[in-house]
């Protein structure tokens, strides 16, 4: 068995949001998300069929509801989110990178 590390192999280019599947079972979906600037698409929200929950590694981030409530979420501030709570990334640090680890489950 080899350990493996969430901070290394870092893509160089992030022109677009990188998105890792650490690990995947049937029911469970861990990924590796690296931000910088990136947003949801302004045509849409994910509306998701299982739950959410996601901590922020490093960076900064903003989640907005459909219901208008905003979560900040900075190094350490975790979130979970109920499967079909229509949501979007509003903003993430366009000076850094955001490190998210998000579980589907």
């Amino acid at each position: 068995m080899k350990s493996e590390n969430i901070f290394t192999s870092m893509p160089e280019n992030l022109d677009e949001e990188s998105i890792d599947v650490l690990l995947q079972r049937e029911n469970l979906k861990i990924e590796r998300i690296i931000s910088k600037g990136h947003t949801s698409p302004d045509t849409g929200w994910y509306d998701q069929e299982n739950d959410e929950w996601v901590l922020v590694l490093k960076g900064a981030a903003v989640i907005s509801f459909e219901n208008e409530t905003e979560v900040n979420l900075a190094v350490g501030d975790y979130v979970n989110i109920s499967a079909r709570t229509r949501h979007r990334v509003k903003w993430t640090d366009p000076d850094t990178e955001t490190i998210w680890l998000a579980v589907h489950y």
